[in-house]
């Protein structure tokens, strides 16, 4: 009985062990269950943080072309504005280093990297970080980059430190081949990208309106590594997205030259500052756009944090509208030529002919408390002789007609819907001022009522409208490819990298086709104006200094007072000068404004502040110099200066049209 007790009591025990033995291993299979899979995502990021780091696979932002296809059969490889360079920022794994370490390594960096004391202590903050990756130093060139290297490979080995402990990452930066050319309107972007989406942050112009385009995506790579097995593989998880490239209409060729001279012309005359605008009349491709003073994006943080410099980082031609003065006399030429058109269909005498003998001595006309005045007095002009001497007295006299016949409702339309002005262009830029045209039912912010009996004489001859150059441009390149509707533009294609293969996928040249091209002005109307245009640079014109030799052109001044102070100043003026070349299917318009030259008399040259005096050289010397580059043959073989051996004044271009008109100025005054 005794033996069979103590063999129930071993077989109690030995269960009571098997139940402990079964329970301890649940709880394995538990904890195995709960580490493995409840929690497993959580252990194998712990275990991955100690051994991998996520590195970021940075992108290529999108780039700016020139427009090399701008001479006819004439290949050129892509010329671009601005390009990525690559660059590496430095990165720290602050657990893989003791304080000994970390020390020694920082203090070589500052010798790799002198600064300040400030910026050293704020450095090796990042050296106490609970972090596996930290970066301390940014935008590093590819010699420094190898020369830290050089200098880690031996360092690491003999400290035996991982490889890895500091490692560098590439990114991109943004490089101008041709410096600060067309900084105004191109930007640039800032040196911090985005802490987040590590995009960088444009600063304005093409770089802020196609920003989306040129935007990337980030890519990720892991990098594994051990502390006794200093490992160097990475492993791409995600590929970066390089952004669009963006084809512009502007040659840098053209923008060197118009930059070139506009700089000249405005030092010359000891101007503020000034633009020039260059346009194909046909497609609207404009070609180059200067500013001067200009904006050097290489040094942008300098123009931001300095309130006077600021001011060029604007587009001044398309931010600040202004009253552009006489150049606006052609538009209300052509209006009164399609107001004699409108009259004829209502089978009604037109308000002039062209050739007529109009009065022009006196200048009182409604609503003015002063009469209108023209430079000098004239007493009788015809059409050609009011654009050459830029009378104000014979537009004023024809807008009168108009509204007399036709109404101030169809002048006002017509300036709106003809030509554009107080609508944006839409040119690809921020920041585009619609301008301003007066209506009839609203005030000034003053009370006073915006169109008055006085406005359309002020408007004929460029006064209480406020444009800007590019719609004055577009106006004038209407008249310039006789009549046919254009839409200024900075954008040929957008071109994005798939696969290898570069694929259109915005295609703007489209819009350059003439087909279904919407017609606002007769040939005739805009004929008979162009006409007129060319006794401006002629002999007894208001700027002969535009002239060009071996080329016809023609074009109109404009010299308009600034406001001050809420009054007209006669001693602050915009000056301009328009017109384009050859005349008959002419290659570009071109608009050049010189703000605020110095109102001073220069012997031989006259008035400097004159439209004719500071702006009509610089159209000159631009559009020489870009008629020969473009390969445009002279089509006025006779028409050079003495002692040039080509020069025959018998032969050279409206030489008799300018004796007929001067002998019949001569005989009416």
């Amino acid at each position: 009985m005794k033996s069979n007790s103590v063999d129930s009591q071993e077989t109690k025990r030995l269960v009571l062990i098997a139940c402990f033995i079964f329970f301890l291993f649940g709880l394995i299979v538990i904890q195995f269950y709960r580490l493995q899979v409840i929690e497993g995502d959580k252990w194998d990021r712990i275990a991955a943080s100690q051994h991998q780091i996520d590195i970021k696979q940075y992108f290529l932002r999108g780039r700016f072309f020139s427009n090399t296809e701008i001479k006819k059969d004439h290949y050129q490889n892509n010329v671009p504005f601005v390009v990525e360079v690559p660059k590496f920022h430095l990165y720290i794994d602050p657990y893989s280093l003791d304080m000994k370490q970390k020390i020694a390594v920082a203090k070589k960096i500052f010798e790799f990297f002198p600064c300040p004391l400030e910026d050293k202590e704020k450095i090796f903050r990042e050296f106490l970080k609970k972090s596996r990756s930290r970066r301390i130093i940014s935008w590093i060139d590819k010699e420094k980059k190898d020369e830290i290297m050089k200098w880690w490979q031996d360092f690491s080995k003999k400290q035996k430190i991982v490889k890895n402990a500091i490692f560098f990452v590439i990114d991109y930066k943004r490089s101008y081949p041709f410096g600060a050319l067309l900084g105004p309107v191109m930007h640039t972007v800032q040196e911090q990208k985005d802490p987040i989406t590590f995009q960088s942050i444009p600063t304005g112009g093409l770089e802020l309106y196609f920003n989306d385009y040129l935007q990337g995506r980030l890519g990720k790579s892991t990098l594994t590594r051990s502390l006794r097995h200093p490992l160097d593989t990475a492993e791409v998880i995600e590929e970066s997205e390089n952004g669009c490239d963006v084809y512009l209409t502007i040659n840098h060729c053209l923008q060197a030259i118009a930059e070139e001279e506009l700089e000249k012309g405005v030092a010359k005359v000891n101007a503020k500052g000034g633009w020039a605008i260059m346009m194909d009349p046909y497609t609207g491709e404009i070609l180059a756009f200067a500013q001067v003073p200009t904006f050097d994006i290489r040094q942008y943080s300098k123009y931001f944090n300095d309130e006077k410099l600021k001011e060029f980082t604007k587009v001044k031609a398309i931010v600040d509208p202004y009253e552009p003065g006489s150049v606006m006399k052609p538009i209300t030429l052509a209006l009164c030529l399609k107001a004699n058109e409108e009259l004829v269909k209502q089978k009604k005498h037109p308000i002039f002919h062209p050739e007529d003998k109009i009065a022009t001595s006196k200048g009182n006309f409604p609503g003015r408390n002063k009469p209108i005045k023209d430079v000098r007095l004239h007493h009788f002009l015809n059409m050609n002789h009011a654009i050459q001497k830029s009378s104000n007295v014979y537009f004023a006299i024809l807008v009168d007609r108009v509204i007399n016949a036709l109404g101030e409702k169809w002048y006002r339309d017509n300036l709106i819907e003809v030509f554009g002005f107080s609508r944006k262009t839409e040119i690809e830029l921020p920041g585009e001022s619609e301008g301003f045209v007066p209506a009839s039912d609203k005030k000034h912010q003053n009370g006073l009522q915006q169109w008055s009996k006085a406005t359309p004489y002020s408007l004929a001859m460029g006064y209480n409208i406020l444009i800007n150059s590019v719609q004055m441009l577009r106006a004038h390149s209407i008249i310039a490819n006789e009549g046919l509707d254009v839409k200024p533009t900075l954008l040929k294609k957008i071109v994005k990298n798939i696969d290898g293969e570069d694929r259109v996928i915005v295609d703007n040249t489209k819009n350059f086709e003439l087909t279904n091209r919407k017609r606002v002005l007769s040939k005739d109307v805009c004929r008979l104006v162009k006409h007129a245009m060319k006794y401006t640079t002629k002999s007894g014109g208001s700027a002969p200094a535009a002239d060009l030799p071996g080329y016809t052109e023609a074009g109109k001044t404009g010299t308009a007072e600034k406001i001050t102070d809420g009054h007209y100043n006669k001693d602050v003026h915009i000056s301009s000068f328009i017109g384009f070349a050859p005349v008959e299917k002419p290659r570009f318009v071109l608009i050049v404004v010189i703000d605020e030259p110095e109102k001073k008399y220069v012997p031989g040259l006259g008035k400097i502040y004159q439209g004719g005096v500071c702006a009509a050289p610089v159209f000159k010397e631009i559009a020489l110099r870009s008629l020969n580059y473009l390969g445009v043959a002279p089509d006025d073989p006779f028409g050079y200066p003495y002692p040039d051996t080509r020069r025959d004044a018998a032969k050279a271009d409206w030489s008799k049209e300018i004796k007929k008109l001067s002998d019949l100025y001569k005989s009416w005054n």
